[in-house]
């Protein structure tokens, strides 16, 4: 037991844990602070926003004399799952990347590009004459196979040209903003249905193309989950099977520890590169199908203006998860808590929901020094351990001296 205990899958979890629990508490006191300073708010409601902040998720509202009330709120619980599920894959598409040793910063335009193949294969074809689930299967592997050409792109200008991946990831997110942009603009599929709604593109619902439920509609009531957490839950074990059991994940690993030894050996690091970018793209490009496949949420198609926080949010959720595919899945999900926290907050009192984004930051912040809590872990479970290694060595009677 002491030895998992101090072993380094447990040391990492703890900096993981420790990471959050202080950003948890430096959100509760920043919520405590705002509360008492601000004049509509008070000291009463700032203990609301604060059991809002760590168990937000349980909220059920408000009774009729105005009080919180808690218990399962399927609602809420639906909404958090279903917002976990691009944050899930984009987080895959960075730890599976940063695997390999590379930093894909791309998982934006990667999401984007998915976003426009799905959207449009989905919408173009009438299900009239295509069963919509024929049309749903096309679309999303359409956007898996416009993501991973996309994502291969930095992966060909790193391993052939030598070209920081980063760089190119930055370029190659512009660059499918302004594409995306252009394609909805000569596209018929601007939602001119709804006249407040002419900067979106319509719901793929629209064509009768919608994610399967299976059930988890009964299970959480009045929430927008769907099959897609089931879907990015299988994608994540797969990638762990990929990543850890299989030939492919060796030689992938092997040319992110060392490219230059992994060729000696006899493996191909530009081939590996390419694959692993192609790869971290399809991953991106599967995260923004699913969600858009969903049949009730709507994109922006002005996206030269900005760049989807789907994309960038993986960054986190792998940082926090230390990269490993399974503990994506439950950084992805926290994140998601998080959102449905500050929508709650909101909702239920004077706070801005954006507070929860300064949790997250400071989590992300700490999540990038796991390595020195990591190390000072490390340094604490050494320490204990030193008394059980002192040996006192024994005294040779013949010199006078006493044996011990």
């Amino acid at each position: 037991m002491k030895k998992f205990l101090r072993s380094e899958g447990m040391t990492k979890l703890l900096a993981s844990l420790i990471s959050i629990l202080a950003g948890l508490l430096f959100g509760g006191i920043l919520v405590l602070i705002v509360g008492l300073t601000s004049g509509n708010i008070g000291f009463s409601g700032a203990l609301e926003g604060l059991q809002l902040i760590f168990a937000g998720i349980l909220s059920t509202g408000r009774d009729a004399v105005g009080t919180l009330t808690w218990g399962f709120n399927p609602s809420s619980i639906g909404n958090m799952l279903f917002r976990a599920v691009p944050v899930i894959m984009t987080g895959l598409s960075v730890a599976v990347a940063y695997k390999t040793g590379l930093f894909n910063i791309g998982a934006p335009g990667q999401y984007l590009m998915g976003t426009m193949a799905s959207l449009m294969i989905a919408l173009s074809i009438p299900t009239s004459v295509v069963p919509a689930w024929i049309v749903w299967t096309l679309a999303f592997l359409c956007g898996i196979l416009a993501g991973a050409l996309w994502g291969a792109i930095p992966g060909l200008l790193k391993a052939f040209l030598n070209i920081n991946e980063v760089i190119a990831c930055i370029m190659t997110n512009w660059i499918a903003a302004n594409v995306v942009t252009w394609a909805f603009e000569i596209s018929p599929f601007k939602n001119n249905v709804e006249s407040t709604k002419l900067g979106y593109i319509l719901k793929t619902s629209y064509n009768g193309v919608q994610t399967a439920k299976l059930g988890l509609d009964s299970l959480f009531t009045g929430s927008q989950i769907n099959a897609g957490i089931i879907i990015a839950i299988i994608a994540a074990v797969a990638m762990y099977v990929l990543m850890n059991k299989t030939t492919m994940g060796y030689e992938l690993k092997a040319c992110g520890a060392n490219r230059h030894a992994a060729r000696y050996a006899g493996i191909r690091d530009k081939r590996n590169i390419v694959i692993s970018m192609a790869i971290a793209g399809a991953l991106a490009g599967a995260g923004a199908s699913l969600y858009y496949l969903s049949g009730n949420t709507e994109f922006f198609w002005n996206t030269y203006q900005s760049l989807p926080g789907e994309g960038f949010n993986g960054i986190p959720v792998a940082l926090l998860a230390l990269n490993n595919p399974i503990g994506v899945i439950f950084s992805g999900i926290f994140m998601a808590m998080l959102d449905i926290v500050g929508l709650q907050l909101t909702k239920l009192t004077a706070y801005n929901e954006y507070i929860t984004d300064v949790i997250i930051s400071v989590i992300v912040y700490l999540a990038a020094f796991s390595q020195l809590i990591r190390l000072l872990i490390g340094r604490r479970q050494q320490f204990k351990r030193i008394p059980d290694k002192v040996i006192t060595a024994p005294v040779d009677d013949k010199k006078g001296g006493e044996k011990k």
